[in-house]
């Protein structure tokens, strides 16, 4: 399968998706002004990708801001992890800047939600 990979830009994050590493990214901000209509190809691609699965799928959220109705879209992509992570290993891997504690607290309450284990890291930072 071919890799999903969009920049980001001001309003929504980089998508990196890599079948082949078997590494999945968000990065940077997601506040598009819709927010349905950027997340929908991102679950589609998904949706095929967990047809034939890697062995091991880690999905790291490395999101530095996003706002409500990008909440709701990464519960439904959280969602579909969940589903299935009960048939393969899917990881995810939820990181946040060390001041953020917003964002680190998003991820403790989405793990708690759908009744999920993050790996909850603080980023670091390179001088």
């Amino acid at each position: 399968m071919e890799p999903f990979i969009k920049k980001k830009t001001e309003e929504t994050p980089a998508i990196i998706f890599n079948p082949s590493k078997g590494v999945f990214q968000l990065v940077a901000t997601s506040w598009p002004e819709n927010a349905l209509g950027f997340y929908t190809p991102i679950m589609d691609w998904l949706r095929e990708y967990f047809k034939e699965p890697n062995q091991f799928t880690i999905f790291e959220f490395r999101l530095d801001y996003f706002n409500t109705s990008s909440a709701k879209q990464i519960a439904k992509l959280l969602t579909l992890l969940k589903e299935h992570s009960e048939k393969h290993q899917v990881t995810i891997k939820w990181f946040y800047d060390e001041e953020d504690v917003d964002m680190k607290n998003a991820g403790r309450r989405y793990g708690a939600l759908l009744n999920m284990s993050f790996d909850i890291q603080q980023k670091r930072k390179f001088l």
